[in-house]
C-alpha cells in the first residue's frame, strides 16, 4: 500500500473544486435548514439553473458571459420564490416534498428531447467558458504543484475564484446572521408562534432565507458549470442535495464555517478509502477480491456508516451546537 500516494490524492480532493462545489450548495442549505429551519431536498435543482443559465445564454443565444450568470442566479431566485409561495405557510415537510419534486422536473425537462434546441437534452452544453479561462492567469496544458499535489492551471484558476467565492460567501453569512435579521430568523427557527407575537412577518423571513440559500445553490452551480466547462442534465440528480447534506450534518449546520469544513471532509473521506481500495485490488495478486464498481460503491459505504455514527455521539457535527441542531418541528 502507498499511503503517502493515497493522501495526496485525499488532499487535493480536500481542496479541489468539487468540495468548492458541495460548500457553495451547502452554504445555501445552511440557511434554509441550519439557519431557518427549512427542509430543502431540491437544493440541486437551483444549481440546475444557475448552470444552465449560463451555458442557454452564452451558447443557445449568443449572449455575453456575464448576462448568463445573472440569469442563472435569478432563475434560482425565481424558483425559490415559486417554490415558496404555495409551501411556506404550511408544515415543513410540504416544502421538502416540493423541492425534491421540483428539482427532478427540472432536470427530466432540461434532458428531454423536446428542449433540445435550447438545451442539449441529454448531450448538455459546452463551448462557453472561454472568456473565465482566458482570463487565468495559469497555463492551461501546465500542471502545477503544490505540497506535493498537482493541479492543471484550469482546475488551479477555478480553485482560486471557488475558494475566494467561498469566503466571500461565509463572511456574508457571518454578518447576516449576527444581525437582527439573523436575531429573527433563529427565533422562527426555534418558535414560530413566538416571532408572530412580537409582530415579525414569518412568511417573509422564510423566504428571504429561502431566495438567498437558493441564489447561493445557483452561484454553486454558475461555479461547477465554469469549472467542468460543460453541463449535463444528468449530473444534477437528486443525489447531490444529500452529498451537500450529508457535507452540512459533517461540518455542523447553523455555524459559518462548518458546511465548507464538511465539504472539505466529505471528499477528502471519500478520496481516501477509493484510492486504498483501488490500491488493494490492482496488480496480479490482489489484496481484495472487488471490481472497481463495487470500489466506487464501498467508498460510500464507509461514508455512511461514519456519518451514522456521528449522528449518535455528536449529532450537532464537528463545529455545531447540539443546541442550534434541536429544532421545533
Amino acid at each position: 500500500m502507498d499511503i503517502l500516494s493515497a493522501l495526496q490524492i485525499s488532499f487535493a480532493q480536500l481542496i479541489g473544486p468539487s468540495a468548492i462545489f458541495y460548500a457553495l450548495l451547502a452554504i445555501g442549505l445552511n440557511l434554509h435548514f441550519g439557519y431557518a429551519g427549512l427542509l430543502n431536498f431540491g437544493q440541486i435543482g437551483f444549481a440546475l439553473l444557475g448552470g444552465y443559465g449560463v451555458g442557454i445564454m452564452t451558447v443557445t443565444y449568443h449572449q455575453p458571459l456575464w448576462l448568463g450568470i445573472l440569469v442563472g442566479l435569478g432563475a434560482a431566485a425565481l424558483l425559490a420564490l415559486i417554490l415558496g409561495v404555495p409551501t411556506l405557510r404550511l408544515r415543513a415537510d410540504y416544502l421538502a416534498i416540493v423541492t425534491i419534486a421540483a428539482s427532478e422536473i427540472l432536470r427530466l425537462v432540461f434532458r428531454s428531447t423536446a428542449s433540445d434546441p435550447v438545451t442539449g437534452s441529454t448531450n448538455g452544453l459546452y463551448g462557453f467558458a472561454g472568456p473565465f479561462t482566458e482570463s487565468s492567469p495559469f497555463d492551461s496544458g501546465r500542471q502545477y504543484s503544490i505540497l506535493g499535489m498537482r493541479f492543471y492551471g484550469d482546475d488551479l484558476w477555478a480553485m482560486v475564484i471557488g475558494w475566494t467565492l467561498v469566503l466571500v460567501l461565509c463572511g456574508f453569512v457571518y454578518l447576516l446572521t449576527h444581525s437582527p435579521w439573523g436575531r429573527v430568523l433563529k427565533a422562527v427557527r426555534e418558535d414560530e408562534d413566538a416571532a408572530r407575537s412580537l409582530g415579525k412577518n414569518v412568511f417573509v423571513y422564510k423566504m428571504q432565507a429561502l431566495v438567498l440559500g437558493g441564489v447561493i445553490g445557483g452561484l454553486g452551480g454558475v461555479f461547477n458549470a465554469l469549472q467542468t466547462k460543460s453541463i449535463n442534465p444528468d449530473f444534477y440528480s437528486t443525489a447531490q442535495t444529500f452529498f451537500a447534506f450529508g457535507a452540512l450534518i459533517l461540518g455542523g449546520a447553523a455555524t459559518v464555517f462548518g458546511p465548507v469544513l464538511g465539504a472539505m471532509l466529505f471528499w477528502f473521506l471519500l478520496a481516501i478509502p477509493d484510492a486504498l481500495l483501488r490500491q488493494a485490488i490492482s496488480g496480479p495478486n490482489p489484496l481484495l477480491p472487488l471490481t472497481e464498481q463495487q470500489v466506487g460503491a464501498m467508498r460510500f459505504v464507509l461514508l455512511g456508516v461514519l456519518i451514522a455514527v456521528m449522528m449518535v455521539f455528536r449529532p450537532q457535527g464537528i463545529l455545531g451546537n447540539k443546541r442550534e441542531v434541536q429544532l421545533d418541528a
